[in-house]
C-alpha cells in the first residue's frame, strides 16, 4: 500500500511543483510522460526477470530503491537543470516504474492459495483504489499546506517505507531434483524450470546469467513469449489494446484535472482534491462489486461498460472546463470517472489472472502494466500543451479517446477475434 501511495503521489507531486515553478503546465506534464514512457522498455524485462528470480521480493525492492532515487534527483534539479535533462532522468526512474504495479500483483499466487486468488485480486484491485484516492489527497493537503516540492519528498518516503515489505516477500519454490518433480511443483516452478535450472541458486542468479551469450538468447525468448501470449490470446489481446485507449485518456484527465481546479476556485490544490474524489468513487464501486456475489458479470463486459462510463464522466468535466463551473459538476464529474475507473481496473486484472500462464505469469502482468503507462505517457506529453491552450478541448479530446477504446473492443469482438475459453477457467473470470 506504501508503495502504491507514493506511486499515486509523485505524477500529481511532479505536476504542481513544474507548475509552481514555471507557472505552465507543460513541464510538468513533460516530466509525468517522461517518468511513464519508458515502461513500454521496462516492463517486459522486469517481468522477465520477476518470472526468473528465486526471490522476486528483493528485485522489488531494488526498483523501489531506483524509482525513488530518479524522483529525488528530479526533484533537485527542478530549476536548475534544462527540462530535457530531467526529463531524460524521469525516463530513467520510470524503466523501473511498472515493479510498482504489475510487478506486485503478478506475486499474488506467491502468498494466496489458488481457491483465493479471485478474492485476493478484488481486494488487490481496492488497494490501487484506496492509494489512488490517499494519494492524490495527500498532495493536495501537502501542496496546500507547504508546497509541490514537499509532497515529492513525501511520495519518496513512502516509497522507500515499502521496500522492507519487498524484501520478505515469500521466495519461489525451490525446482526438485530429477524424478522427485509432481505436477504441482512444476506448476509452481516452470518459469524456471524452462531454462533448464535444476536448482534454486540457478533461479536466483537468472538476472546474471542474462549477460552471456546462452542467458540473453533464452532472456529474449522469454521476451518474446511475454508479448506473443498477450498478441495471440484472443481476451488478453482485446483487454490490453482496450485499456492501453484508454488509459491514454485518463493521462488527459490527470493533467487537467489540476487545471480545472484552478480555473474554477482559484487554488491548484482543489484540483489534487477532484482526483482524490475520482478515487474515493472507485473505492466505492470496486467495495459494492465485491458484495455483491450474488450477481458477477463477466470481466470482459464490465471493462466495456466502464470505459464508455469514463468517457461520459470527461465529457461532463469538458463542459464544465467551457461553461466555468459551478465546481459542484466538477465533482459530480470526478466520481463518475472513478466509479468507471474501479471496475475498470478490477475487470483487467481478472482478465489477466484468468488468462495468463503460470510460467508467464510475470511477464504478462509488467507487459500489460507496461503498455498502459506507456500510452498514458503519451497521452500527458499531448495534454499539457493541448491543456495550455484550451482546458475544456483538452479533455474532451480524453472523452473521444474513451469513446475510441471501446471501438477497440468492439472491433476486437468480432467473430475473427472472439473471446474463447481455455477450458477449466470461468468465463465469470
Amino acid at each position: 500500500m506504501a508503495a502504491r501511495t507514493g506511486d499515486e503521489m509523485s505524477g500529481p507531486a511532479l505536476l504542481l511543483a513544474g507548475l509552481a515553478l514555471s507557472g505552465s503546465p507543460v513541464p510538468g506534464s513533460w516530466l509525468l510522460a517522461g517518468l511513464t514512457a519508458s515502461a513500454a522498455v521496462g516492463g517486459p524485462l522486469l517481468g522477465a526477470l520477476l518470472d526468473r528470480a528465486g526471490r522476486p521480493g528483493r528485485m522489488v525492492g531494488w526498483c523501489l530503491l531506483g524509482y525513488t532515487a530518479g524522483l529525488l534527483a528530479v526533484l533537485l534539479g527542478l530549476g536548475r537543470l534544462p527540462d530535457a535533462a530531467l526529463v531524460a532522468v524521469a525516463a530513467l526512474a520510470g524503466l523501473l516504474g511498472p515493479a510498482l504495479t504489475g510487478g506486485w500483483t503478478s506475486q499474488l499466487p506467491l502468498v494466496v492459495p489458488p481457491d483465493r486468488l479471485a478474492r485476493a485480486n478484488a481486494l488487490d484491485a481496492i488497494s490501487y483504489n484506496v492509494a489512488g484516492l490517499v494519494g492524490p489527497a495527500a498532495v493536495a493537503a501537502v501542496a496546500a499546506a507547504t508546497s509541490g516540492q514537499t509532497a515529492v519528498l513525501v511520495s519518496a518516503a513512502l516509497l522507500l517505507a515499502a521496500v522492507p515489505p519487498a524484501w520478505t516477500l515469500p521466495p519461489r519454490r525451490p525446482t526438485p531434483a530429477p524424478g522427485n518433480a509432481t505436477a504441482s511443483d512444476a506448476t509452481a516452478t516452470d518459469g524456471a524450470a524452462s531454462d533448464g535450472a535444476a536448482t534454486d541458486d540457478t533461479t536466483t542468479t537468472g538476472a546474471a546469467a542474462g549477460g552471456t551469450a546462452a542467458g540473453g538468447a533464452a532472456l529474449r525468448r522469454e521476451l518474446a513469449a511475454g508479448f506473443g501470449a498477450i498478441a495471440r490470446n484472443a481476451s488478453l489481446r482485446r483487454a490490453t489494446a482496450t485499456s492501453m485507449v484508454s488509459f491514454c485518456g485518463v493521462a488527459v484527465l490527470v493533467v487537467g484535472t489540476p487545471l480545472l481546479g484552478a480555473e474554477l476556485t482559484g487554488e491548484a490544490s482543489y484540483g489534487a482534491l477532484l482526483l482524490a474524489v475520482t478515487a474515493a468513487a472507485a473505492l466505492a464501486a470496486n467495495t459494492a462489486a465485491a458484495r455483491l456475489r450474488r450477481w458477477e458479470p463477466r470481466p470482459d463486459t464490465v471493462l466495456a461498460g466502464s470505459t464508455l462510463l469514463l468517457g461520459a464522466a470527461m465529457a461532463l468535466a469538458a463542459g464544465v472546463a467551457h461553461t466555468g463551473g459551478p465546481f459542484a459538476l466538477a465533482v459530480l464529474a470526478a466520481a463518475l470517472a472513478g466509479a468507471a475507473e474501479g471496475p475498470q481496473l478490477t475487470a483487467l486484472l481478472a482478465v489477466r489472472h484468468r488468462e495468463a500462464p503460470p510460467r508467464l505469469r510475470g511477464q504478462i502482468f509488467t507487459t500489460g502494466a507496461s503498455l498502459k503507462i506507456t500510452s498514458y505517457a503519451g497521452g500527458a506529453a499531448l495534454a499539457g500543451p493541448l491543456a495550455a491552450y484550451d482546458l475544456g478541448a483538452a479533455l474532451l479530446a480524453g472523452a473521444m479517446l474513451q469513446v475510441l477504446a471501446a471501438g477497440v473492443y468492439r472491433l476486437l469482438s468480432r467473430p475473427s477475434g472472439r473471446l474463447r475459453e481455455p477450458s477449466g477457467t470461468s468465463a465469470a473470470g
